[in-house]
Parts: structure tokens; C-alpha cells; sequence
């Protein structure tokens, strides 16, 4: 049978049919690659297009310079000064007390007063030697009568020697009994040894006091001793009469003049510190025995050095910097000023001031206030607000 003449089939014969041609694996390969060149194209191109602008937008919006204030590096003589802490004594100052033993009959002061040398203070009970006093007092005139009457005998040659020896021996021991007496009766009377201020009282009326018992603190307030310390390495600039100057927390921000009056003529083994004692007049009597005191003795001046003002400098764990503002011009020709750190190499610091060893050189322009929102090279504008004192001092409460 014929497959082509056969019912309900047509079309051409199996062996006649052409078959389709597939589309190329090497086409979509290029598809492909062209559709994703071009959208790594696109992502680099808006990249690079995204970082110029951002760049363009920092480069045109710089922020405005820090406001700072700007002080000089200046050559100049610093003081030597070596300072030191120490306390306060009186030149004068005692515990009143009495010589023996006995009973207060009147107290003849007022305490916190000013008293001058000899003022009576306490008085004790006396009694018993006025009444001796009294006795010798008419013995002594008893052995006068009889020692002028024995003398006139003798000048006549009508007594002997001996009764004259014998009533000028009378005589002299009654006057030595007033004495005795006299002084017993003197050290029932405590007076003042020295003129000062009296301190509390510490006795009364009807006590029984024994010997060297406090009454009343005494302290002579015109003058006082600053006594202090120095290291053993310092001591060869230390001579008496230096200037001396000192603090007290009592009087903040005044400074009270002493000399140098004495220096100790050993070093402690100890401490290997040597004692100094200075003088100081208290014509105002403000000044107190046991106050702590500051004491700075002014030494010969040292050569000129670099100071900088102490606020300018920034201590760190990495060393002592400071902010130098340089000047640079722009490419649109103007000036704009910058704060460069540089470390530099400090010495002592003197009223606010501290000494650059190494660092700086004199007319450098640093930043004095301000530097702590700065980094090294940042833009900076001087400002034209007053800086504040230096030293700054604390508020007190």
C-alpha cells in the first residue's frame, strides 16, 4: 500500500520533509555578553561619575576655619625660682604656767587679748608667805636697831667686835628670809613672760594647780618663722638673707615677703632634704602659727629663654605639643592660616608661663586657646575675643 494514496493522510512523503534549522548557541552567547558589558559599563561609569562629584562637592564646601586665639613665643628672662612647702611657727610663743604649787584666788586677764611683758595674769593663794614676809620684815628691823646700837658701842670702845658681828649676822639673815620670801611670793603671781596675744583659758577660780600646769597659750604674732625643705641637689643655691616669697590657702592670690635667716648645717640622712627657716614680719597679725605655706625663694636669674603662654601647651602620653599657625597662600592667591602640632621639649613653668627648651623659636605664633578641637593642619582664623588670664584661677565655694 501507498502511504500517500492512503485515506485521510496527506502531505508529502517522510523522505521528501526538510527538517528546521536551531538557532546558534553562539548568538545568545553574544547576546548576553553585549547585555552585560553594558550594564558593568553603566555601574562603573556612574561610580567614577558619583566619586567626581562627591569630590567636587568637598573640594567647593570646605568648612569654615576654627576660631582660636593666638599668642607669641616670646624671649625673655624667667625667674629662678625654687619652691617648696612648709608650716608656719611663732618666734615667741608659750603655755603660761606657774612655778609651784597652789590654789587660783583671782584670774587678772581676759582671754584673746593683747598683753605686754610683766602683765599680772593668775593670781595664787599667797597667804602663808606674806605672813612670813612679814615676820622677817620685823626681824630685819629688830636686827638693825640692834646692829647700829652695837656699832655705836664699839666706835665708843664700849662693847666688843663680836656683838657687832653677831647683830650684822641677824640683820643679813632676816634680809635674806624677806628675799626668799619675796620671790615665793613673786611666783604666786603669773605675769606675762613676753608682750603677745593670749590664747583660751584654761583654768579657774578654785583650782589647785601644780607646777607647769598650762594656763594660757602666750604667742608674739609681730614676727614668724617659715620653716621648709629643699632637696639635697638644690641646696648649693640656698644662702641666708634670699627673698623668699609666701602662700597661705587663707589668703589666696597674696604673697607676703620673708628672708632667709637661717639654713640647717646637715642634710638629713633620711630624706636627704636640708631644713631652711625663713623670716617673715606679720605687722597686720594675719598670719598664724601652724598655717601650710607655699614657699618660692627667688634665685639668681637664669640666661633668656622661649616661654609660651601654659595654656598653649598639650601634655600627652606621647610628649608636650603645641599648635604652631603657619600661613600659606591659595591658588586663588589668598592667604588662609593653618595649625601645624609640634612637639616640642618644656622646662619649668613661672606665673603662667612655660619655658620651650626645644621646639620653637622666638616670634613662633601658637595657638593659646582652642587647640582642643584642632587636628594638625587644620584651617584656622584667630579670633579677635580677649584670651583669658593666665593663670586662670579656680572659682572658690
Amino acid at each position: 500500500m501507498n502511504i500517500v494514496t492512503e485515506h485521510k493522510i496527506s502531505g508529502e512523503p517522510i523522505d521528501n520533509k526538510a527538517p528546521k534549522r536551531p538557532v546558534r548557541p553562539v548568538l545568545w552567547f553574544v547576546i548576553v555578553g553585549t547585555l552585560l558589558a553594558v550594564l558593568v559599563g553603566g555601574l562603573v561609569w556612574f561610580n567614577f561619575f558619583r566619586g567626581q562629584m562627591i569630590k567636587q562637592f568637598f573640594a567647593n564646601n570646605k568648612p569654615p576655619p576654627t576660631a582660636v586665639s593666638a599668642a607669641e613665643a616670646k624671649s625673655e628672662v624667667v625667674p629662678n625660682l625654687l619652691t617648696a612647702v612648709g608650716g608656719l611657727v611663732a618666734v615667741h610663743q608659750v603655755d603660761v604656767s606657774a612655778d609651784v604649787n597652789g590654789r587660783v584666788t583671782e584670774i587678772k586677764f581676759q582671754p584673746g587679748t593683747h598683753v605686754e611683758v610683766g602683765t599680772p595674769l593668775v593670781q595664787l593663794f599667797d597667804m602663808p608667805e606674806q605672813g612670813d614676809l612679814a615676820n622677817y620684815k620685823a626681824q630685819a628691823t629688830v636686827a638693825q636697831l640692834s646692829l647700829d646700837r652695837a656699832k655705836q658701842l664699839a666706835s665708843r670702845q664700849f662693847g666688843p667686835q663680836a656683838t657687832v658681828d653677831t647683830a650684822q649676822a641677824a640683820y643679813d639673815q632676816a634680809q635674806a628670809g624677806i628675799a626668799k620670801t619675796e620671790a615665793l611670793i613673786s611666783q604666786k603671781l603669773v605675769r606675762a613672760p613676753f608682750s603677745g596675744d593670749l590664747g583660751v583659758r584654761k583654768v579657774e577660780v578654785g583650782q589647785y594647780l601644780t607646777a607647769g600646769t598650762a594656763i594660757v597659750s602666750l604667742t608674739d604674732l609681730s614676727e614668724l618663722w617659715a620653716n621648709f625643705t629643699v632637696p639635697e641637689k638644690d641646696s648649693g643655691n640656698l644662702k641666708v638673707g634670699q627673698s623668699v616669697r609666701l602662700k597661705v590657702d587663707a589668703y589666696p592670690g597674696r604673697i607676703f615677703d620673708a628672708k632667709i635667716t637661717t639654713i640647717e648645717p646637715q642634710i638629713s640622712t633620711d630624706t636627704r632634704n636640708i631644713r631652711v627657716q625663713a623670716t617673715v614680719a606679720n605687722p597686720e597679725k594675719i598670719l598664724k602659727p601652724g598655717m601650710f605655706v607655699t614657699t618660692t625663694v627667688v634665685l639668681p636669674d637664669k640666661p633668656a629663654v622661649i616661654t609660651v603662654p601654659e595654656t598653649a601647651v598639650d601634655y600627652t602620653l606621647y610628649g608636650d605639643s603645641v599648635f604652631v599657625i603657619t600661613e600659606k597662600k591659595e591658588e586663588d592667591g589668598k592667604t588662609s592660616l593653618s595649625a601645624v602640632r609640634t612637639f616640642v621639649q618644656t622646662g619649668s613653668r613661672v606665673e603662667g608661663r612655660v619655658e620651650i627648651i626645644k621646639g620653637l623659636k622666638a616670634g613662633d605664633k601658637v595657638v593659646a586657646v582652642g587647640q582642643l578641637k584642632l587636628q594638625s593642619g587644620a584651617a584656622v582664623a584667630i579670633s579677635t575675643d580677649p584670651a583669658p588670664q593666665i593663670p586662670a584661677q579656680p572659682p572658690r565655694y
